[in-house]
């Protein structure tokens, strides 16, 4: 989740920016171009950082940043048990 204090056109700017690192990394690939994705890749890091999905957490609240982490294996279990069970397919 990116960070909701951004103002919006900051977060639209960097949106783009992401697309287009995204794209890069695409052509990359498909050019087997090693250095070249190397860079897109850190692009999309740069970017997902600047808008806060990654890199220190922008809330201050105090809550954990359970980002990467199995909801199974969080404060979030039981609830995630509950809902697992009532989805069609136990998804």
């Amino acid at each position: 989740m990116a960070n909701p204090d951004l103002a919006e056109a900051r977060r639209a700017d960097l949106v783009d920016k992401l697309m287009t690192a995204r794209r890069a990394v695409r052509e990359a690939r498909t050019a087997k171009d090693r250095e070249a994705e190397a860079a897109a890749h850190k692009a999309v890091d740069e970017v997902k950082q600047a808008l806060g999905e990654r890199g220190p957490v922008w809330w201050d609240d105090g809550s954990p940043d359970l980002n990467r982490h199995m909801a199974k294996n969080t404060t979030y279990a039981d609830w995630y048990a509950k809902i697992g069970r009532s989805r069609p397919g136990g998804f």
